[in-house]
């Protein structure tokens, strides 16, 4: 069974990143998926986003519902995007998916890749395929 959370402060996505999610799982004619937004190992700050549309609910994911989207973490995951919020940005610079995430204490450029106060590991110094 999924952790099911009414009320969140886990996790919020903006109006304009659940509009976006909700158009791409039209476009895509994915019923029955939600978005997945996942933490892994790498990137020039140490850790890095992800995210994936997803039908493969596990027992100890997470799971919030924004205005019909629904969003899963996982139970790893979750720590670090605590108190995270999801935006969609579309202007002349950029266009995607920002992650304004209050655990990282350093970040890349391009906001793709970051490092909390407990990662004790240093960043290296390069910038990731993302940045320029």
């Amino acid at each position: 069974m999924l952790v099911e959370q009414t009320k969140t402060d886990t996790l919020t996505l903006t109006p304009a990143a659940v509009d976006a999610v909700r158009d791409l799982l039209k476009q895509r004619d994915l019923d029955g998926y939600a978005l997945r937004i996942y933490i892994s190992g790498g990137g020039c700050s140490g850790l890095q986003y992800g995210m994936a549309l997803d039908n493969n609910f596990r027992e100890n994911d997470f799971s919030s519902d924004f205005n019909g989207v629904k969003v899963i973490v996982d139970e790893v995951s979750i720590d670090y995007l605590r108190g995270s919020t999801v935006d969609y940005v579309n202007d002349v610079m950029a266009s995607g998916f920002k992650i304004d995430n209050p655990n990282a204490m350093a970040a890349c450029g391009c906001g793709s890749s970051f490092r909390t106060s407990e990662d004790q590991t240093p960043a290296s110094g390069g910038g990731c395929n993302s940045c320029y």
